[in-house]
């Protein structure tokens, strides 16, 4: 597992969640204050990127307008990424 900096355009998120707004606006105070401190987790599958965790900060900072946001990648099969979708 690497830490990069990712476009967040980059990152497809194939399953819909219903976020806590209340959760994403405090979440977006802390970031504008202090930064991003917990990368989120993504997945690399032949060259692209998809996140299933993180969903508050990766809307947080959707919303706060940064083109990447930090990530922990772990490159994985199709079979793993299948398994996520399913």
């Amino acid at each position: 597992m690497r830490v990069q900096d990712i476009p967040i355009q980059q990152i497809r998120r194939p399953l819909f969640r219903q976020n806590d707004q209340a959760k994403v606006a405090a979440l977006m105070e802390s970031i504008r204050e202090i930064g991003l401190q917990e990368p989120i987790d993504v997945l690399e599958v032949d060259g692209q990127y998809y996140g299933f965790s993180g969903c508050h900060r990766y809307e947080a900072c959707m919303r706060l307008g940064h083109e990447t946001i930090r990530c922990n990648v772990r490159r994985a099969p199709k079979s793993v990424l299948k398994m996520h979708l399913a």
